[in-house]
């Protein structure tokens, strides 16, 4: 009784909520962090049916091309044989090893160009080879399984819902497909029949055999395109975040020196990308003739001292004065100050405290030279 309460529980915690897009409050897009975590363990967007159709295409084709050389192999096999069924050739170890090369021959072909099919269908979704052990490693947690989840995944999901659409779609073409084909042969291998023809009888039913294989493995291809789409969708669904993880998220990269460095990196070179709007903006430019230069602006709203708007050197220097000269951009040149603040700052920053003297006296000829000009 008590086990049959606590299934009774499990069923019952079904609930709307798995029909719902933002499961779990997880509403923000996955980081680049978590994408590249996720396929370091191996778990990338991918579609198994796609893999599958391809290998069953590939392998079909290899199969029809090279039928006649593979039927042709195995009558002279049986033949060989046969005719020494009468010896005690059969039971000699040699019998064994030239059954077996005779079968490598008419096989392998057909199974490497499946494997190639299948290892390229994989590297194509995957966008590249990935190695990783943890899909195969035990999971103990997953051994019992509650049946609430168990339902929510399989069942009461949009995966669970396509798969299932999906399988018996699959079923429904190969039943059409195979009644079509079957039906339209039916006429001539009863003809072969009645006339006592047996091996036409069975040639027509090879026939048969690799139409419906044909059409049966197009049709699972063009059911794998628009299911990779599917999958990959859902795949961005299942790693999105929720705020919460992303700010904790934020915080561990932050702890780390390298991840850090990288996206300050990344900043500077967006804000450098910007650089045009942000010297044409700015209050002043203080250089250092040829070497440095540096583009301050002050907006009391965002900050209480200037920021660094834009810095450069040598060419970049000379390409900030270019701007600045044609944005009407008063440059000032002190080469000492020039030089500290390109080395101590980065754009964005706020200057250090020990230039605020210094820059707050270039402020003021900057107010002198613009109330000169009016």
């Amino acid at each position: 009784m008590i086990a049959r309460d606590g299934l009774l529980d499990d069923i019952a915690a079904v609930d709307l909520q798995w029909f719902a897009a933002e499961d779990e409050g997880r509403t923000e897009e996955p980081s680049e962090y978590k994408l590249k975590k996720a396929r370091e363990e191996g778990r990338v967007a991918k579609s198994p049916e796609l893999a599958g159709s391809l290998v069953m295409f590939v392998t079909v084709v290899i199969l029809i091309v090279s039928g006649r050389f593979i039927m042709n192999g195995c009558l002279e096999v049986l033949s060989f044989y046969f005719s020494r069924s009468a010896t005690d050739y059969p039971f000699q170890k040699q019998f064994y090893v030239g059954f077996v090369v005779a079968l490598a021959k008419m096989t392998l072909p057909m199974a490497a160009a499946g494997i190639v099919a299948g290892v390229l269908a994989n590297i194509v979704q995957n966008k590249g080879f990935i190695f990783s052990t943890k899909p195969i490693e035990p999971q103990f947690s997953k051994v019992s399984p509650r049946i609430g989840q168990y339902l929510k995944k399989t069942l009461f999901s949009f995966e669970g819902g396509f798969n299932i659409v999906k399988s018996f779609f699959k079923v429904a073409v190969v039943s059409v497909v195979a009644f079509i084909i079957i039906r339209s042969d039916m006429k001539t291998f009863l003809e072969f029949i009645n006339a006592h023809d047996i091996l036409a009888a069975v040639g027509r039913v090879a026939v048969s055999a690799a139409k419906i294989l044909v059409a049966c493995s197009v049709i699972f291809l063009a059911i794998a395109v628009p299911d990779y789409f599917v999958q990959k969708k859902q795949f961005i669904e299942s790693m999105k975040m929720t705020k919460q993880e992303v700010k904790q998220e934020y915080k561990e990269m932050e702890g780390d020196p390298e991840v850090k460095a990288r996206l300050d990196q990344a900043q500077r070179e967006l804000l450098q990308r910007n650089m045009p709007q942000m010297v044409a903006k700015s209050d002043v430019v203080i250089a250092n003739p040829t070497h440095f230069a540096v583009a301050l602006l002050y907006d009391k709203d965002v900050s209480d001292a200037p920021q660094v708007m834009a810095k450069g050197a040598d060419e970049v220097a000379l390409r900030i004065r270019s701007i600045a000269r044609d944005n009407a951009v008063p440059i000032v040149e002190n080469k000492p100050l020039a030089r500290a603040l390109y080395s101590q700052t980065e754009v964005g920053d706020i200057i250090p405290v020990e230039y605020f003297t210094a820059i707050a006296t270039i402020y003021t000829q900057v107010v002198y030279m613009n109330g000169r000009k009016s």
